[in-house]
């Protein structure tokens, strides 16, 4: 069985992580062709929008601890810098949309995967746990990084600490999730917002995407003058006259992402 399933609907490319047995828990294969559909979907010029989700009741119990161990396996260090890190940085610098889906547990590297994604969206079944002090490591995966950033200091902290499990609701009220669907219906509301967001202009999007990976290091200055710069490009942009020609003649905007 393939430990991805990769489908492509309406401009949106679906990556669902897909070892539903073991709670889709990462093992090495998983990792490195995860990497691969992430720089797969950049290239696809007709893609303007990617999910990650998983199949199965969870999203991802995070890393599979029985290659972890294994005394034949790739080892702890291979596995944070070779598998994790790179799924990490690919995801913030494709210049596409990037959604997780998160539809069950979200435990671990599976949890900090979803969080560094642009947008989070959850089932009311979804739960999000730091579970890494549990086995007696440290959060990985971007989690010391982001975390933080969207809770604060101390909620992150706490939750790094305890291991405590966050259901899908606090999530939300958190700010770790931007909507929370009904478990009955979840794909279907995830594919109309894909599809939305699809349909916004991407390069808009994306120049905002490189701008919030920037505002963690910038200025104030510096970042005033990089929207300066994003700004004029942007505005001889096709998205950008369609969006004004549309504004001005009181129609909807068909943006192409160019």
């Amino acid at each position: 069985m393939a430990v991805l399933e990769i489908k492509k609907e309406k401009e949106v490319v679906y990556i669902y992580l897909n070892r539903p047995e073991k709670f889709n828990s990462f093992n090495r294969e998983m990792a490195l062709e995860l990497q691969s559909a992430l720089k797969n979907s950049e290239q696809d010029e007709s893609c303007r929008c990617i999910v990650i989700s998983g199949n199965g009741k969870a999203f991802s119990a995070g890393q599979d601890l029985e290659e972890a161990i294994d005394p034949n396996g790739p080892g702890i260090s291979t596995i944070v810098t070779s598998h994790y890190n790179p799924i990490i940085e690919l995801i913030r610098e494709i210049k596409k949309p990037i959604i997780a889906a998160v539809n069950g547990v979200a435990a671990g590297a599976g949890a900090n995967i979803a969080l560094c994604c642009d947008i989070v969206l959850a089932s009311e079944s979804a739960s999000f746990i730091q579970a890494f002090s549990k086995i007696g490591l440290i959060p990985d995966s971007g989690g010391t990084f982001f975390l933080p950033r969207i809770v604060g200091f101390q909620r992150a902290s706490a939750l790094m600490m305890t291991g405590d499990k966050v259901s899908a609701q606090d999530a939300f009220l958190m700010g770790m999730v931007y909507k929370v669907f009904p478990a009955e219906n979840f794909i279907e509301e995830v594919k109309k917002f894909a599809e939305n967001i699809a349909q916004m202009p991407t390069k808009a999007l994306v120049a905002t995407k490189e701008l919030l990976n920037q505002s963690y290091t910038n200025s104030l200055h510096s970042q005033l003058s990089q929207e300066a710069v994003f700004q004029v490009e942007l505005a001889q942009s096709y998205d950008y006259k369609e969006g004004v020609n549309a504004f001005l003649e009181k129609r909807k905007p068909v943006f192409k992402g160019k």
